[in-house]
């Protein structure tokens, strides 16, 4: 069963951004699905099992952008 968490990131201003946040969110294991939008500012993943907000986080700060949780 999958389930959906959503955070906010700020500092993302382009499709770069978006990119460079997918990217850093790709090697977090068990996350599914990832939306991301620097127009909203909204982060949306999709995992399997449970992911610690620490570990999404730490991926988005690994971007260069600030998440929390939603």
């Amino acid at each position: 069963m999958s389930t959906t968490t959503e955070f906010q990131v700020t500092g993302m201003t382009c499709g770069h951004c978006e990119q460079a946040v997918r990217e850093e969110l790709g090697a977090v294991e068990g996350i599914t699905e990832i939306a991301v939008s620097a127009e909203t500012g909204k982060l949306t993943i999709t995992h399997d099992a449970p992911i610690a907000d620490d570990a999404v986080i730490a991926a988005v700060d690994e971007a260069g952008y600030v998440a929390v949780r939603s």
